[in-house]
C-alpha cells in the first residue's frame, strides 16, 4: 500500500524535475543564447555555412561530407529507436491476454512499457525529421546563388539549424526513455535518475565565461573574414566589367 503511494508522488515530482529543468533551458536559449551550448553550436554553424558558401568551389566535397556525417548519426539513433519500440510492441503484446486487451492502462506495468515506447517513437520521428533537413541542407549548399546571396545562406543556415535541434530533441527522448526504464525498478530509482540527468544536463547545456568569450572572439574574425572574402569576389567581377565597357567605349 506504501508502494502505490510512493508511486503516485515520486514519478511525477521526478517529471517535474526533468521538464522545468527543460523549459528553463528553452528560455535561457530563446533569451540568452551565448550561455548555452546549443545557442553557441546555432552561432557555429551559422557561421560555417558562411565560410563553406564563401568559396563552393573549393569547400563544397567537405561541406557534403560534414553533412553526410550528421545524416550517419541521426540514421543510426532513429534506427535504434524504431528496433527498441518494436521489440516492446512484440513482447507487450505477447504478455497481453485476449480477455485484457481492452484495458492497456489496467496495470503499471504496462503505463510503463507504453512510457518508453512513446519516448522512442518520439525520437524516431525527431531523428527523421533531422535527416530530412540535412539531405534538403546538402542540395542548397552547392546550388548557384543568382540574386541574394546573404538571404539564401540565412535559409541555409536556418535549414541546418532546424536539423540539429530535431536531433537534440531525439536525444533528449533517449534520456527520458533511461528515466522511464528505471521505473520499472521503483519510483525512487526514476526519481534519482531524473535529478541526476537533469544535474548532468545542465553542466553539459551552459557554458563558462571563458567558452562564450572565445566564441564570441571567433564569431567576430569569421565573420570579417567571410565578409571581405566575398567582397573580394564580387569586386574583381566589377572591375572586369568596368574594363570591358571602357574598351567598348573606345573602340
Amino acid at each position: 500500500m506504501v508502494y502505490d503511494h510512493l508511486e503516485f508522488v515520486f514519478v511525477p515530482l521526478g517529471l517535474l524535475v526533468f521538464f522545468l529543468y527543460h523549459t528553463w533551458l528553452l528560455f535561457t536559449i530563446l533569451r540568452e543564447p551565448h550561455r548555452t551550448v546549443i545557442g553557441l553550436n546555432a552561432e557555429s554553424r551559422h557561421q560555417w555555412i558562411q565560410a563553406m558558401m564563401a568559396d563552393p568551389c573549393k569547400n563544397g566535397v567537405l561541406a557534403v561530407q560534414t553533412i553526410r556525417n550528421n545524416i550517419m548519426a541521426s540514421t543510426l539513433l532513429a534506427t535504434t529507436a524504431i528496433t527498441l519500440s518494436s521489440l516492446i510492441g512484440i513482447f507487450t503484446s505477447n504478455g497481453w491476454n485476449s480477455d485484457d486487451t481492452s484495458s492497456i492502462f489496467h496495470s503499471t506495468a504496462e503505463v510503463k512499457r507504453i512510457s518508453i515506447t512513446v519516448c522512442f517513437l518520439v525520437a524516431f520521428l525527431c531523428n527523421i525529421q533531422s535527416i530530412r533537413c540535412y539531405c534538403h541542407v546538402s542540395f542548397l549548399i552547392n546550388a548557384p546563388t543568382l540574386r541574394d546571396k546573404n538571404a539564401y545562406m540565412e535559409y541555409i543556415a536556418k535549414t541546418l539549424n532546424r536539423g540539429s535541434h530535431s536531433w537534440s530533441l531525439g536525444l533528449r527522448a533517449f534520456y527520458l526513455s533511461f528515466t522511464f526504464f528505471l521505473w520499472i525498478y521503483g519510483p525512487i530509482p526514476m526519481f534519482v535518475c531524473c535529478c541526476l540527468t537533469s544535474f548532468c544536463l545542465y553542466f553539459l547545456d551552459t557554458t563558462a565565461r571563458i567558452t562564450r568569450d572565445l566564441h564570441s572572439d571567433s564569431f567576430t574574425k569569421e565573420s570579417d573574414d567571410v565578409e571581405s572574402a566575398l567582397e573580394t569576389d564580387y569586386q574583381p567581377l566589377a572591375g572586369n566589367d568596368l574594363a570591358e565597357n571602357a574598351a567598348v567605349d573606345n573602340v
